[in-house]
């Protein structure tokens, strides 16, 4: 689904592409980029798992799953922010928050 919030908008197909238009983010663009960058995190988190489980080197393994556990960190403080954001969506983070985290550790059991 594409957006179109006007021609100040700046170009955020990834968070790796914000253009800056020498202007402030709107309460919708700050929204959207900090969407985008919990997809990035969360992207993160699955490619470092996959990485930990195709290695046989244990050590190798706790590291990526350390470097795993920062990325969710960070994912939660996206999620913090952009609820800040939009306070009256806060009930849905919270609930993707959860469910998130419950994947994850099925994923590592």
């Amino acid at each position: 689904m594409e957006f179109h919030l006007g021609d100040n908008m700046p170009e955020m197909s990834s968070t790796h592409s914000v253009k800056s238009l020498n202007h402030r983010f709107t309460r919708a663009e700050l929204a959207r980029a900090l969407r985008l960058a919990i997809a990035d995190e969360y992207e993160a988190i699955q490619i470092y798992e996959q990485i930990a489980e195709s290695t046989e080197d244990e050590e190798i393994r706790e590291v990526i799953m350390h470097i795993v556990e920062e990325e969710q960190k960070h994912a939660d403080q996206f999620w913090d922010l952009l609820a800040r954001v939009i306070p009256e969506e806060r009930e849905i983070y919270d609930s993707a928050v959860e469910e998130n985290k419950e994947i994850i550790q099925r994923i590592r059991s």
